[in-house]
Order: C-alpha cells, then structure tokens, then sequence
C-alpha cells in the first residue's frame, strides 16, 4: 500500500475536499440516497448547443452520468481517466455524459474544458440544477450508473485516489470501474455507493433580500483580505474568488472550509507567538461567512463594492533584480498524472566575488504545477549531491524559498545573506500533475545590497534529527532535535518546520544558556501541504549560546490516511515515504560595519 500526498492546484484541493456521510448529504441538499430511483427524462443542450436528452443515450444498456465542473482540481484529473474508461467500456455498451450543474461554469469554460482533456463524450449545461437535483448530486465529480430502465444502480466517487488530507500514488479501489463490470455480468454490485469527495457543486439560490450581510458590504472584503492574493488570475489556487457570481458558486464551499479551519491555511497555536504574515480569519469574520451562505450568498448593492485589489505584476522585489537565471536550461516537462519526485536543477551563478543579497525572490514559472521551490547554496562541489540525499545545503538550510500562498518578504532593512564567490546554486522543485502536460521553466532574481551598507548578516539554520527509527503502527511517536548555539546578538526572524506524509505536530522552543525555555511556535497539526514559514512580527532578540529546539511527532498508523505504509519502520530520507525532522529558521548577527573589500 502506497499513499502520497499531492501538491499545489492538487494539494490546494486536498484542502477544500471533504468526506460527507450520508446523513449529511440528506441536511445539505434535502434529498436521502438515489439507489433504486429511476432518473426522469430530461433534455439538456451541450456547449456546441446540440441538445440531449435521456433517450439520445437508449443504445447503452448502461449509461454513467458524471457530474463535473470545469475549476475544481480534481474533475481536471478525473476527466481524462473517465474519458479513458468511456473508450474503454463503450463497445460493451456503456454510454458516458458529463453534466456540468454549476452557475459559474459558463458555456465557453466548459467547451475549454472539453478540449483541453480531450473530452469526446457529451458534456451538457445543466442550467438551474434541474437534473442534479433530481439526480441527488452534490460534488464535482460524483458519478451514478444507470441500468436499462435508467435505475440508479451506483452512485459516489470514481476510484479511491484522492481523499481527505491524502493523495495516494494510484486507486487501491476502482468504485466506478467494479461497478460497471459487476453490471455487465450480471452480477450485484458489490459496493454500491461510495462517498464522494470534492467541490460542491455551485447552486443556483435564492437570496434573502433583506440581508443585512451582502457579497457587496462585508463579503468581498473579507475576501479580499484573506483569499483573493492567491483566488485570482494567474495565481495558485485552484479557482478566482474575484467577482460575485464567481464567488456565489462556491459560496457553500467555502463557507465549509472556513468552518473547518482548512482554509486560509493557517495552523500556528495562537497562544504563542505574534508574526506579521498570519492569516487568520476573526471569528466575526466567520461568523459574516456562515450569515451570508445561510441567506443564500445575495450581492447587495454593488455601489458598497470595496475598491479593487491592485497588485504588482512580475517581480515582487522591491526593485528590479540585479541578478536573474532561469534554473533550468530548458523547458521542465511536467507530466499529466503520477507521482513526480523531487526534481534538483544546478546553476553556476558566475559569481566571482562574495555577494550581500538584500532580496532573494523565486519566481514559478508554471504555477498550475509547482508545490514549492527551495533554493540551496554552497561552494562545496557536491552541494548537488548532498541536498539530494540530506536535504541540508552547505549553508544549513535553504536560501530562498516559493510556497504556495506565501508572498516574497525582504529582509529587515540593512540585512543581507552573503553568498561567497564560487557559490552553486540548487534549486529543489515538487511539481504536481493537473490532468494535462504541462512545461516549467522558473526563475530566481536578485536584489545586491551595496555591501558599506549592511549592518546585518542573515543565516539559515536549522535544528535537526537524522536518527529517527519512527516503529511501524505507532501514532504518536515523539521526536527532538536542537540547533548550535546561537552567536551573541543574534535576532531571530522566521521558523519553517518541515516534516512529511506522517508528521503530526511540531513545536519551538528557545532554550537559554541558564536553562529558561519560551515557546516560539507551536502547530498542533501539521500539514505537509504547506510548507509555510511563520514570520516573527519583530526580530526577537537571542543572547550568547541561546539554542532552539524542536519536538515533533508522528503518526505511524493505519489511521494516518497519507502514510505510505504502516507496517514499516520509518527512518530519516529525503523521500516522502521516509521521514524528516528539520526546523529550519532565519536569524540576523551584526556585521562589521567598516567597508568590505572587494
């Protein structure tokens, strides 16, 4: 048994999916189990305007209806393999159709979505949800089968790939694929419904028109604080929260993942700790959330609009980069489906002389397939090599970072990270498949900093344990691991814990040279999702010989729904498979301020 866990568009969604019972289906949408209900006719035109209706498909004893929308992740992934399996089942007479019930997917979003995964069965626009409520569907994508008198006969997910908090490498179950061959045997169904997972499907509601709380007056600022940097054009997240009648269809979604705090993505305890990049919603914040989805999301008066986002197109930095290299020589290709292992990429930057950076910024360049980029330095000639197998650079941690969902932050003013003549540059890369092959060539840039005027040195450390031996079935294994001590006069800037697929929590402390320990970040749940690094709202001051240390823990059990496999012992690798205990983070020391030489 293998699971893994996706990344960026894919591990966005991982994100906003949900395991819904039964029981909750029913409260959701007023309707119980479609097993034995026999579908209604019904006629609707696809996005050529070709009309359709329930007997054009009388041919197929069987026909699979699927309900798909064209934003969410995984209907991107999915819509290939249903493609495949139409082909597949088709001379046996098994008919496919795609239903798109959602108000945001427009005709033309969907015709796209058609061509870009070489859709070839009908996809229909199911305006006003008539048939998906008839129908009992709720997510995208949702599957039923349909016997000759056009009885449901199956109904819930595709296969077992994707599931809450997990993306395993392959389907251990094919749901959809066992039903249709049970079905042409003649057989019963063996697992007749099997909960779907994915995004809601965006209803058409009627609003409460004497709502106090409106998209216009609350709801677009709220998102505009908090989701529209990475819900827009251009950017990682899986669809735009930009304008209202986009934002109308996945009103239940996100209300649902607000309620359940997986999204914004944010797992420090507040109890410890003030950083200046916390996302957080308020609880009135939520509380205007679950008020406008409960009166049935209204726009309000467009006149309360808050004035549009304006952001900065191309580099973030603070000026144009003195230094730019793509990090690969060409174009990476990035496969449609399966697992991608870290990819490494080395450059020569040509530097000659030592180098203060004053900026440091990662730039995607095909953001729909990039989890992360770390950037690694050293003058070792095998930094390539050592990052591979220790995930550790020469300088003892990474120098420059692009994560998901987290923004380009320069250093305080008159620090710098001095990069020595003969530096290397490696740049660790997880790519994510999206449904479509897709190419990446990214590219870093760099702002110099005139070296008389920096009065601070940035470092990246890390506290560190090499030695996990993690027993197979334990859930709650604890581990620690302690950095060197600090310089005197060190600040301490950011934490980024890293662990993988079975890590549980993850905890800082400093301890100080008289034995006093003060809590510095405390994630009672870690998501190996995100790797997200938590910015000190100030630079905290360190004395002489202070260390930080780190606690983490690890769930090794079969209730681990990402872990790769239970029953082995886990040791310290740079695979996710294996394991990893790093708390990586920035500190600042005085430099000599006097000139530097050339």
């Amino acid at each position: 048994m293998s699971r893994f866990r996706g990344s960026c568009r894919v591990f966005l969604l991982v994100c906003l999916l949900t395991n819904t019972t039964r029981a909750q289906r029913a409260n959701l949408d007023g309707v119980l189990s479609p097993l034995g209900r026999q579908v209604e006719s019904f006629r609707l035109l696809d996005f050529r305007g070709k009309g359709h209706s329930l007997k054009s498909f009388d041919r197929y004893p069987i026909l699979v209806v699927a309900f798909l929308g064209t934003e969410c992740p995984l209907v991107k992934l999915y819509g290939p393999r249903l493609e495949k399996m139409a082909q597949e089942f088709e001379p046996q007479g098994v008919g496919f159709v795609g239903i798109n019930a959602n108000r945001q997917d427009s005709i033309t979003e969907i015709a796209a979505y058609a061509r870009r995964h070489e859709i070839k069965f009908p996809m229909l626009k199911d305006l006003g949800n008539r048939v998906a409520d008839q129908m009992g569907a709720v997510r995208t994508p949702e599957v039923f089968v349909l016997d000759r008198e056009r009885v449901i006969r199956y109904w819930g997910r595709i296969d077992d790939q994707y599931g809450v908090g997990y993306i395993r490498k392959a389907p251990e179950q094919h749901d959809l694929k066992n039903a249709i061959e049970d079905m042409l045997a003649g057989k019963k169904i063996g697992a007749p419904v099997n909960t779907a997972v994915g995004c809601f499907i965006g209803r058409i509601r009627e609003p409460d028109a004497d709502a106090e709380v409106t998209y216009s007056n609350q709801i677009a600022r709220i998102l505009k604080k908090h989701c529209v940097e990475c819900h827009r054009e251009g950017e990682i997240a899986p669809f735009e929260l930009a304008e209202y009648d986009e934002v109308a269809g996945w009103a239940d979604m996100i209300e649902e993942v607000v309620r359940q705090q997986r999204m914004p993505p944010w797992f420090a305890n507040p109890e410890h700790g003030h950083f200046a990049n916390d996302r957080r919603m308020s609880k009135e914040e939520k509380q205007l959330v679950y008020d406008w989805v409960e009166s049935g999301a209204p726009e309000g008066d467009r006149a309360d609009l808050p004035e549009p986002p304006t952001y900065v197109s191309g580099w973030q930095l603070p000026q144009e980069p003195d230094f730019v290299a793509s990090i690969t020589n060409e174009p990476f290709k990035v496969a449609a489906e399966g697992t991608i292992e870290y990819q490494y990429f080395s450059i020569d930057p040509g530097f000659k002389e030592d180098k203060w950076v004053k900026a440091i910024e990662i730039q995607p360049g095909n953001r729909a397939v990039i989890h992360h980029i770390l950037m690694f330095s050293g003058t070792n000639e095998n930094i390539e090599q050592n990052i591979r197998h220790k995930f550790r650079g020469g300088a003892g941690g990474f120098d420059g970072a692009f994560v998901p969902g987290q923004r380009f932050q320069p250093y305080p003013e008159g620090a710098a990270k001095l990069l020595p003549a003969g530096t290397r540059l490696v740049f660790q890369v997880h790519y994510t498949p999206i449904g479509t092959e897709q190419l990446d060539q990214s590219r870093v840039g760099m702002v110099f900093a005139d070296p008389s005027e920096v009065k601070y040195e940035v470092r990246t450390s890390s506290a560190v344990n090499s030695t996990l031996q993690i027993p197979a079935f334990d859930s709650n294994y604890r581990a620690e691991a302690g950095s060197p001590p600090l310089p005197p006069e060190a600040q301490l800037l950011s934490l980024m814990p890293h662990m993988h697929l079975r890590g549980k929590s993850f905890f800082y402390e400093v301890i100080y040279s008289d034995g006093q320990r003060k809590t510095l970040l405390d994630i009672p749940q870690y998501d190996f999702n995100w790797q997200l690094a938590y910015r000190l709202q100030k630079p905290m001051e360190l004395p002489a010989n202070t260390r930080i240390h780190c606690v983490a823990h690890y769930d090794n059990s079969e209730a681990n729904l990402a872990n790769p496999d239970p029953s082995k012992n886990v040791r310290w690798g740079a695979q996710t498979w294996q394991e990893m205990l790093i708390g990586y983070f920035n500190y600042m020391i005085p430099v000599d301020s006097g000139p530097q030489e050339e």
